[in-house]
């Protein structure tokens, strides 16, 4: 927060206010605006705004003299007899007021919330939300109504971000904070649900018992309004925004909405009313979304960026946590600032960032006594065995996984299962050759399946040989392509690896040589021994051919092992000629090449 004058630059929020007033700016005239402050004092030339905000983009520089009248209006500053901004002649502009530091609110004063206690272990990293969690407090505190959206994948931390700011603002007691969570498959059964669970304790006398007069009175039986539909048809909607807003009029209330994905269209209704009255409110309201998840997910997403774009909230999007961040929670969890070494870099690729799956890993490592504390006197020390980077995922986060795949019908259950046939990116075409379906259908449902998970994301297009285009998408989590790979039998999986492996080849006729380590997979996960180590044998005349000794010594070690595997089990007959065939074809120089190229590798 940047004050001058009477207003405060938002650059959190990408506003403007005035004496608790939102002024919206569009996105070029604000950032135009916070050069010019974040440089005050001196002359900012035009090629400098210019190549600030436009880099690499060529742009008229009138386009500047637009923007400049649209702040003078905005501010209300004369050119001729400037307060903020200076013009100075075939130069560029100068920003002439003092500036301070702070967090609006009705009083002009800078009071920021006082943190009374530490963050959380499991909220690190989320020092930037916290706080713009705060401002925006601030910014309802002065009567300026406010509504944020929190949106993440599952396990993301938006419940331990909201649990984190509750407590905040509950100690330092500036607001009444109230807490409603939707129920998967019972919320958006009963009109107002998660207003109802806020609102649910309390007595007549309370400042919340008009609010719930007003649900009691619908409970009698009034339809649900569509979101759609004129807000003003229902009275119950109106009267429940001047409930709340009687509510927050004196004292600034805090109301929280979790899991609205899961909600009804009554409750998104209201919210969108909220969010549009005009009248001041001490009021914030914090809801958080899992994306495209849940019954009424398209609607909400619909709201969301329908009030994103007239800018009436603010939408906090929570990213993965980095490699720094990652160690911090683990340094917190285990009371130990010096961490094993390897620890944090293994639960970071593994977990990828996600919180929830970092504190699974870790348990996980505990209860396998991967991860064990040895205690010498008064050292207490954590210590860590070698592990493997492919390890399983964690039963308790396995069986997460598994509530969330359940929720969806059999068909996308099935969709899902093939994909996980391919690594953590798989191709439509892919996916119809597991199913037997056709491309174009698999292609619609999966980009059908995108819109309704948060697991699942498109990544592009590939173009085949035969010059048509293939989406493919990708997991936004390994461990989701695990958990799908595993719950599928074996014989199923088998099954849809040999058409996968099969559709490869027909893709690729004639060219075997391109897909064969691949097409290999595939053979070997079907236990189809025989064409696994003829495309082996074709990728490795492949790698000898392209003087990629090593890579073909591999191969031959792949072929020799699967010889001995089947041999040994009776699944191919044990013939010299055979083995022959598929592993000593090649020239013996080129072998023995191969072979000294690898043990060179090794000593290195």
């Amino acid at each position: 927060m940047k004050q001058f004058g009477t207003f405060t630059l938002d650059t959190l929020n990408e506003c403007l206010w005035r004496a608790g007033v939102r002024i919206a700016l569009p996105p070029k005239p604000f950032a135009v605006l916070r050069y010019l402050v974040e440089h005050a004092g001196r002359l900012v030339s035009h090629d400098e705004l210019l190549d600030a905000l436009w880099p690499e983009t060529y742009v008229q520089p009138q386009v500047l003299r637009t923007y400049m009248l649209d702040l003078r209006r905005v501010l209300e500053d004369d050119a001729r007899n400037p307060r903020f901004i200076q013009s100075l002649p075939k130069r560029g502009y100068c920003f002439i007021a003092n500036i301070t530091e702070g967090v609006a609110s009705s009083a002009g004063a800078a009071t920021p919330l006082a943190v009374t206690t530490p963050p959380a272990p499991n909220i690190v990293g989320r020092d930037s939300e916290l706080a713009c969690l705060q401002a925006t407090m601030q910014q309802a505190a002065s009567g300026a109504r406010q509504i944020v959206f929190i949106t993440g994948e599952s396990g993301i931390g938006k419940s331990a971000l909201i649990d984190a700011f509750r407590g905040i603002v509950e100690a330092a007691q500036v607001a009444t904070a109230a807490f409603g969570q939707c129920v998967p498959g019972f919320a958006g059964k009963q009109d107002y649900y998660p207003l109802a669970d806020a609102f649910r304790c309390g007595s007549e006398s309370a400042p919340d018992s008009a609010i719930r007069r007003v649900l009691r009175k619908q409970a009698a039986g009034s339809a649900a309004p569509d979101i759609e539909a004129d807000l003003g048809a229902s009275p119950v909607p109106g009267e429940l925004c001047a409930a709340l807003e009687d509510m927050a009029m004196d004292r600034p209330l805090l109301l929280i909405l979790e899991d609205l994905e899961w909600s009804d269209d009554s409750t998104l209704a209201v919210l969108s009313a909220l969010a549009r009255r005009r009248g001041p409110a001490k009021l914030m309201i914090v809801v958080t979304v899992s994306p495209r998840t849940g019954s009424k997910a398209e609607a909400l997403t619909r709201l969301m960026h329908d009030l994103c774009l007239r800018r009436l909230c603010t939408h906090l999007s929570l990213g993965r946590l980095s490699k720094s961040s990652v160690a911090k929670v683990l340094r917190a969890r285990l009371g130990q600032e010096e961490l094993p070494e390897g620890l944090h870099e293994f639960v970071h690729l593994q977990s990828e960032g996600n919180p929830r799956f970092v504190f699974a890993i870790l348990e996980h490592l505990i209860s396998e006594k991967l991860l064990t504390r040895t205690d010498n006197g008064d050292d207490t020390r954590w210590e860590l065995r070698p592990l493997e980077q492919d390890a399983a995922t964690p039963g308790e986060l396995a069986r997460m996984i598994e509530l969330e795949i359940e929720h969806l019908s059999e068909e996308e259950q099935q969709l899902l299962e093939a994909a996980s046939l391919a690594t953590v990116a798989f191709p439509a075409w892919m996916v119809a050759a597991a199913l037997g379906k056709d491309v174009a259908t698999a292609e619609e449902a999966c980009d059908a399946l995108v819109r309704r998970v948060s697991f699942v994301k498109r990544a592009g297009e590939d173009e085949l040989p035969d010059g048509t285009r293939s989406s493919f998408y990708v997991f936004a989590h390994a461990m989701f392509r695990e958990v799908l790979y595993q719950r599928q039998s074996a014989a199923r999986r088998a099954a849809r690896h040999a058409r996968v492996a099969d559709r490869l080849r027909a893709i690729f006729y004639g060219r075997d040589e391109l897909i064969a380590r691949e097409a290999a997979a595939h053979y070997e996960a079907a236990g189809d021994w025989s064409n696994a180590m003829a495309m082996l044998r074709i990728a490795a005349q492949r790698a000898l051919e392209m003087k990629a000794f090593s890579e073909a010594a591999d191969l031959h070690q792949q072929i020799a092992r699967l010889s001995n595997y089947t041999t040994r089990n009776g699944l191919l007959p044990a013939s010299k000629d055979v083995y022959d065939e598929l592993m000593w074809s090649h020239d013996s120089h080129d072998i023995d090449a191969a072979r000294i190229s690898r043990s060179t590798s090794a000593k290195a």
